[in-house]
């Protein structure tokens, strides 16, 4: 049987979604064509983004439907530089970003642009202080409402408020948030009513049961934003290209299942998380929790075995059965140490010896008792191949 604890990768499609998307098949016409068919398509696509639109707290308008989270991150980023004001060449970023927005910003160094790199705290919490003080005449400001690995929960309505402070625009990442934390665009957005403070927020389809491969850019009607993709005027010319009705469809359906039950699922996740982190510490007393322990994601669990190689630890617990995650990137087949846990002061070791469990809607408590049952004798005997890679 297999157990996946890994639904903050990816959480299985959800039946209603994939539901909506047959149907929405099923209509053959282009939204974008003028005649019957396509009308037909332009009107259940309008309709699944006033959807989405209710349920993310922003207009209809204002949701620019994408092919995920790493185009949508994309499309800010590279959007509101090539767009930025004259002699504005400072982009505000902290330390523990996803790679989507690490990597960007990275292109956009290289195009001259200035980094200013905003430190975070040992739970991985972002310096809001620290962030406040890079903002005055940058070109633009990005963060995570949750991280990614470590599960900790910013305060992002303090980040859009220091940005509209200093009047830059603002990129939240909501990827790893989205059915977890309540988010409105609208509310995040406050007062502001022109070019600055929070203009835009990426989110994901595929962390909330929606098909993979759709996604959605949240920005406001005066944000300053080139388009990325070009050949078209579909969506305020900021996305060009034939609109998937389909995944439409299925996300707007996703996001309100996600929204519905998301009280309760946090209310169950936290529980059942709290229980399989104290069964880990009890069964292995080196490991650590790592993030902040209260402003969490709910079904995250972000734990530190010292001297086991994560990988291995990880592959131990695949041979059980048991489908989790390294937090570290993979990148040209090689696993490097976590940025993150780096970030938040670890050694280079530690940021090689953590794993990242995350529950999600389809996790029961056998997923918890399989790892239970597993985590002892599968870190005894990566602690073994710990020691080996050290000598």
């Amino acid at each position: 049987m297999q157990h996946y604890l890994d639904h903050a990768a990816t959480t299985p499609l959800r039946p209603e979604a994939r539901e909506a998307w047959l149907e929405a098949s099923a209509i053959v016409g282009n939204a974008s064509s003028t005649h019957g068919a396509g009308q037909d398509a332009r009107r259940l696509l309008e309709e699944s983004r006033e959807r989405a639109g209710a349920v993310l707290g922003s207009d209809p308008i204002e949701v620019v439907f994408t092919s995920g989270g790493t185009e949508s991150i994309n499309l800010a980023l590279q959007g509101l530089w090539q767009a930025r004001p004259a002699g504005t060449d400072a982009v505000v970023m902290p330390d523990a970003e996803h790679h989507a927005t690490m990597d960007t910003v990275e292109a956009l160094v290289g195009a001259g642009a200035v980094l200013r790199a905003v430190p975070v705290y040992r739970t991985a919490a972002i310096d809001v202080g620290a962030f406040a003080a890079q903002l005055p005449g940058s070109a633009l400001a990005t963060a995570l409402v949750a991280n990614n690995e470590s599960g900790t929960i910013n305060d992002a309505a303090v980040l859009a408020s220091s940005a509209a402070d200093a009047r830059v625009p603002l990129h939240l990442d909501a990827v790893s948030a989205l059915g977890h934390v309540p988010l409105s665009f609208r509310a995040l957005r406050g007062d502001a009513a022109d070019a600055v403070g929070l203009v835009a927020m990426s989110v994901a389809g595929h962390k909330i049961g929606a098909p993979v491969g759709v996604g959605a850019l949240v920005t406001s009607r005066t944000a300053r934003l080139a388009a990325i993709l070009r050949g078209g005027a579909q969506q305020r010319g900021l996305r060009a290209g034939t609109q998937d009705v389909a995944g439409a469809a299925a996300f707007a359906v996703a996001l309100e299942l996600a929204e519905a039950e998301r009280e309760r699922e946090n209310a169950r996740l936290s529980e059942m998380r709290d229980r399989m982190v104290d069964g880990i510490l009890a069964r292995v007393p080196a490991a650590e929790v790592l993030g902040d322990r209260v402003k969490r994601l709910p079904g995250n669990a972000h734990i530190l075995f010292p001297g086991a190689v994560g990988e291995s630890l990880l592959f131990l617990l695949d041979m059980a059965g048991i489908a989790t995650s390294t937090g570290s990137a993979c990148q040209a087949g090689v696993a490097e140490p976590s940025h993150v846990v780096m970030a938040m002061g670890r050694s280079e070791q530690d940021a090689r010896s953590v794993l990242r469990f995350s529950l999600g809607r389809t996790s029961t408590d056998a997923d918890v008792d399989a790892v239970l049952s597993s985590i002892a004798d599968a870190y005894s005997r990566a602690s073994g191949s710990g020691s080996a890679a050290r000598s």
